[in-house]
């Protein structure tokens, strides 16, 4: 959609990054290895990083980078040293002005390929061979982790040790607990991590093989009918949207649509929630509702709005109001007699008659190939979307609870004013602070770093600010030949293709090119949402505009006519989502969220990933500016 000749052959290096006005010295906040150095600059200006706005759609407090950390030290083990994918290693992981960047690291000696490849072969093969046994296993795995973290604690310091220490003889003090403590919290995130790795690769690389096949074999073949084969398997992450559908459709056989429609909208929801209960519980039918409501609180609203990945996400649980708006909105529905089941046998029958169409075009042999290929990817899908209900949901949900419990005991010893402040220090400077505290507590003196924690947060206050007021620019660096890495293609979208448009993308002022995510055209007023905090916001009719959408935002669909994200693959799980419900979709535009703004109308089509600005693009000089010095750069060499 761009001039070749003109566009840009690579985008800034992360050493010219510009810092936003006020964010001067945001580096001293992050662990030196997950910021750019000069020690470091020469390898960093080989790469191309991109921004993981999907997992980070804001800039990170310093705590909340060990998220960073944790995925890509599992990415990498998984991708390098335990299945070896031939053509991939891992993603190196750079911090730039508190957004997570990410490189993966390509391979294209053939000799390393093919010694690779004969690794990766033995191993994966070992796991597609016994893919339900061992994801059944995985499962334990995760359970078990999530039930460990959760039974962590950390004791009160209180004047003396308690008496058990003298009566059962332990011989050390409790306050030994809460450092280790802090430190097994810490090691099982970091190995939930792994568990995440373990399965998810493998999921990309089954359906990658058979998206390969099916390109060469037919040739005309769109990404769509691809990914159109391996539709309607019902998987764990829908659970928690069909619980809400399910009290919508209670709530209308009891008669309480009215009830919950004047319980509140929006906001509202969150002052009005307890009211709600009351009068709920004050007739019978009120209490048959609320009993089922509750019910299904433990485990599936243990959800978050987005990802988990920041400690100031909410979840269903912990703010009614989301899971509250969502059932009046689908209790109007179906009061309404609108249909608002998932599409699921319409789907199947699609997608049987697509594999239909075009396994009678193969050969014996060629079908053989293809059912088996066809076979594996429909194995692996699960995994695919249902990890993320048992990682980023249920353990990031107990692993920010946990934090929490020790910021308040870093309140309660008098180290912070607040427990908010605790995120402002990174995962090491939270254990120096906690082993001040236990050796000043032991030792019968004042904290001796009070004050030093104090300034320094707020100090850092609003350079986090500044960070966040700003999005986070697409990519840095030098765009490789080829991007093989199938984390980075199948999830993000970032594919050689889709490089080359990022980089063009200052030239067309008429549209945006993307991924096309899920069929259709719709034509459309945008709503731009840069965090789930928007959802209300969002009217019946709009286009969603968002950095990326969560599973969890599925509600948001019975609402959006149409979806647009900066990030995303076919197999991201916006892609997925707006698939089975049949919402038209562009993902991984790159600058969706910085060009169009709310009340534009847009021409989005599902099909061929294009978005079309029907009454003009940037609203002033200054945006459009602002857009061009984003990818404004100089020529490679």
């Amino acid at each position: 959609m761009s001039s070749a000749e003109n566009t840009p052959q690579r985008f800034p290096f992360l050493s010219e990054a510009e810092v936003p006005v006020g964010g001067e010295g945001w580096e001293s906040m992050y662990p030196y290895y997950l910021v750019p150095s000069e020690d470091t600059k020469e390898h960093e200006e080989k790469l191309l990083w991109f921004a993981d706005t999907m997992h980070w759609s804001r800039g990170a407090h310093p705590f909340d980078s060990i998220g960073a950390e944790a995925v890509y030290y599992g990415v990498g083990t998984f991708s390098t040293r335990i299945f070896a994918l031939p053509v991939s290693l891992g993603m190196d992981v750079r911090v730039v002005n508190g957004y997570v960047y990410i490189a993966p690291q390509g391979i294209t000696d053939p000799v390393r390929v093919q010694e690779r490849a004969e690794v990766f072969q033995k191993r994966a093969g070992y796991y597609y061979a016994n893919w339900d046994e061992l994801y059944g296993k995985w499962k334990t795995k995760m359970e078990r982790a999530i039930a460990t973290m959760d039974s962590i604690s950390f004791p009160v310091l209180g004047a003396y040790d308690p008496d058990s220490v003298v009566e059962e003889a332990t011989g050390r003090s409790v306050s030994m607990d809460v450092l280790e403590n802090y430190h097994r919290l810490i090691d099982e995130f970091f190995a939930v991590w792994q568990y995440h790795f373990e399965f998810l690769n493998l999921g990309y690389g089954g359906y990658i093989t058979f998206f390969q096949f099916c390109k060469q074999a037919f040739p005309l073949i769109t990404d769509q009918s691809i990914s159109r084969m391996v539709a309607g398997v019902d998987v764990l992450a829908f659970r928690p949207d069909d619980e809400l559908r399910k009290l919508a459709q209670l709530a209308v056989e009891l008669e309480l649509v009215q009830t919950l429609r004047d319980g509140g909208a929006g906001t509202e929801w969150a002052l009005k929630a307890a009211a709600l209960r009351s009068e709920l519980e004050s007739t019978e039918n009120g209490r048959t509702w609320l009993a089922a409501f509750d019910a299904a609180r433990d485990p599936w609203f243990n959800y978050f709005t987005e990802y988990g990945f920041t400690h100031d996400q909410d979840t269903w649980n912990t703010d009614l109001s989301i899971p509250l708006g969502s059932i009046s909105q689908y209790a109007d529905k179906i009061a309404a007699g609108e249909d608002i089941s998932r599409p699921i046998e319409r789907l199947r029958e699609e997608r049987d008659e697509i594999v239909g169409e075009y396994r009678a075009l193969l050969t014996a042999e060629e079908a053989q190939q293809f059912d088996q290929l066809l076979g594996l990817a429909r194995t692996v899908f699960p995994y695919i979307e249902e990890h993320n209900i048992y990682v980023e949901h249920w353990s990031h949900n107990v692993f920010w609870k946990k934090t929490r419990e020790l910021a308040n005991l870093l309140v309660e010893a008098g180290l912070l004013e607040q427990a908010d402040d605790f995120y402002y220090l990174n995962r090491f400077e939270v254990d120096m602070a906690l082993t001040d505290v236990v050796q000043s507590w032991a030792i019968g003196v004042d904290i001796r770093g009070k004050q030093r924690w104090r300034a320094e947060i707020e100090r850092r206050k609003p350079i986090m600010g500044a960070l966040q007021s700003v999005s986070a620019p697409p990519a840095y660096g030098i765009p490789p030949e080829q991007i093989t890495d199938p984390f980075a293609v199948m999830n993000y979208g970032v594919t050689t293709e889709r490089i080359k448009d990022w980089l063009g993308a200052d030239q067309d002022e008429n549209g945006l090119a993307g991924i096309p995510g899920s069929l259709g055209v719709v034509e459309g007023t945008v709503r731009v949402l840069r965090s789930e905090k928007d959802l209300p916001l969002l009217q019946p009719g709009e286009i969603l505009v968002a950095p990326i959408t969560a599973p969890s935002w599925a509600a948001a669909f019975s609402v959006a006519s149409g979806v647009i994200t900066d990030i995303g693959g076919m197999m991201c799980h916006a892609a997925i989502v707006c698939r089975e419900y049949g919402i038209p979709a562009v993902v991984g535009t790159g600058y969706a969220t910085a060009r169009l703004k709310t009340g534009q109308r847009v021409r989005i089509d599902g099909k061929t990933g294009n978005v079309v600005f029907l009454d003009g693009g940037a609203d002033t000089e200054t945006e459009r500016a602002d857009l061009v010095d984003a990818v404004d750069v100089a020529p490679q060499g």
